[in-house]
């Protein structure tokens, strides 16, 4: 968890990719204080013509991100994930800022379970990773 959700009607380079899962990595790092195991990213391209707005096929240059994570952030955190991720998007893709919509939807930790656990609240990973078998907490450890 957090899960970043790519969908776009152009083809991605996978070096586009690439620093897309960078930058999302990183900000959720940031901004979210929670470890880089957690990030998920995931890219979905449709066909031209899948996505509409307000009645109207969208533009092909429209890419929509859609984040799930755990809630209990603040809305200054949201924000800054929110604007971060905007302008890294239109950076690496080089598209119009009114292109990129993000959406942050909050789960409750409670109901996530990744790694065979349920996850903790923000700010209770240590504690959450000290409890994992130490096999599957020296791979999180090392990929972070």
């Amino acid at each position: 968890m957090p899960t970043y959700a790519f969908t776009t009607m152009r083809h991605l380079s996978p070096e586009q990719r690439g620093m897309l899962v960078k930058s999302v990595t990183a900000i959720h790092q940031v901004e979210a204080k929670a470890p880089r195991y957690f990030v998920q990213v995931i890219f979905y391209t449709i066909e031209p013509g899948s996505m509409y707005i307000g009645g109207e096929a969208a533009s092909e240059d429209h890419i929509w991100v859609r984040a799930d994570i755990r809630a209990g952030r603040t809305r200054e955190q949201k924000a800054a994930i929110l604007h971060r991720i905007i302008r890294e998007t239109v950076k690496i893709l080089g598209v119009a800022t009114e292109s990129v919509w993000v959406y942050i939807s909050d789960i409750p930790a409670a109901g996530v379970a990744e790694f065979g656990n349920v996850l903790p609240q923000p700010g209770g990973e240590a504690e959450w990773l000290a409890s994992l078998p130490s096999a599957l907490r020296e791979k999180l450890l090392a990929a972070s």
